[in-house]
Parts: C-alpha cells; structure tokens; sequence
C-alpha cells in the first residue's frame, strides 16, 4: 500500500444513521484512497507526543450527547462505545459521551485562555500542552451517566458513585477498553485516577489482560 508521487488529503464525508464520518486519507496516483492506519496501543502523555501523521489519518464520528454538546472520537471506539453502553443498560446503568477528541489546535486555544485567564503556573498544572493530549487520539473517552432521571455531568457529582463506575469497570475489556488513569498510578500516567477516563486499544484479550494485572499502558509498554 504505497504512496507513490503524489499525495494529498481527501476528506470523505459518509452518513452513518445520524451521526457523520469524516475519514482523511491520502490518495496515490492511480487517485484510489488509501486510508494510513492508525496504532491502537499509540501512547500518548507528558512526555510522548502524538504522532505528526495522527490527524489525517483519523477516521471519527461525531454525535450529540444529551446535554447538546458535540462529542467526536474514533469511529471504532464509538462502535464498541455503544456496545458497551448497551450492556450497561441491561445492568441499569445508562452511560453518555463528555468528551472525546480534541484537535491539537483546539488544546492549544484552551491553553492559551488558561494563561491568560490563571497564569502559567496553574496552566501547566492542570491542562494537558498541546500536542500530548490523549484526547487527540480520539481513542480516549469521557463518561457521565445518568442516574434516576439526574444527569450526573460534573466531575465533583460523578466520584461520589463509586458503585456505579464499578459496574462500568467490570465491563470496560469486554469491549476493548482500559481504564486509563488508575488510582495509585499517578506517578506513572502523570495524571490522578479518573473513572471517567477510558481508553480504547481495539483489542479485547489484551484489554482484559492489562485489566487484570492492573497495570496502565505505560507498564504493559515500557515506556
């Protein structure tokens, strides 16, 4: 699957039920596209940054959450995403999309309104520089759930459900997602235990396999 002499960016734009697929790809000079695969198990963190071919090979879908907000990720993530919140309502428990992909050039006007908002120190504290995100990937995935009726949406209402996220847990690697940012790892991931946070790495055995040895994708990489 060669790129020959010329190259360029294609953006297809597919209709799948109400939600849109925008698949980049580059084109060979036979003008057939080739889509460039993307790495399930990419790390990205404080200190690897996301791959520079990342964002014109992505293929994403976008929705609207039940708060209004528009939510983009990885088209296979938000695929199992949805099998998994299928069999989370068998259990009761009916889980939303927060958040999912941001562009690197959207990190970096949030960045750049925490500096001028809070200053520098307290940026570098607490949002992610651009281009080191996991957020990029459209791999990692924000939950919120909705319980009795309520919409539990901000974080300071979502940790007081311990039970719940425990459901969500226990079903997370049968789907292909990870549970990113474990408690007690912090020194490792380099950010504190989000129950929210979930990663998808397309690969149902080894999810269950980092899932039960309790180690986040750091450890299971090396790296």
């Amino acid at each position: 699957m060669g790129i020959t002499k010329k190259t360029m960016l294609a953006v297809i734009l597919t209709i799948c039920g109400n939600s849109l697929i925008t698949t980049s790809c580059t084109t060979a000079e036979n003008d057939n596209p080739v889509v460039q695969e993307i790495d399930y198990l990419v790390l990205v963190n404080k200190t690897h940054k996301l791959p520079a071919y990342w964002e014109g090979a992505l293929q994403t879908v976008t929705i609207t959450n039940t708060v209004g907000d528009k939510v983009e990720a990885e088209y296979k993530a938000y695929a199992a995403y949805l099998k998994l919140k299928e069999a989370l309502a068998k259990e009761g428990v009916d889980i939303e999309l927060d958040s999912g992909r941001r562009s690197v050039a959207e990190q970096q006007d949030i960045w750049d309104r925490y500096i001028i908002k809070y200053g520098e120190e307290y940026t570098v504290k607490t949002v992610a520089v651009p281009g080191y995100s996991e957020h990029h990937t459209g791999l990692a995935l924000d939950l919120y759930f909705i319980l009795d009726g309520q919409t539990m949406y901000y974080n300071e209402d979502l940790v007081k459900y311990p039970e719940v996220w425990a459901k969500i847990h226990a079903k997370l690697a049968d789907y292909g997602f990870i549970l990113r940012y474990l408690e007690g790892k912090e020194d490792i991931t380099g950010y504190a235990y989000e129950p929210w946070h979930i990663r998808y790495i397309d690969d149902v055995a080894l999810a269950k396999d980092i899932t039960a040895r309790g180690i986040t994708l750091e450890e299971y990489l090396q790296r």
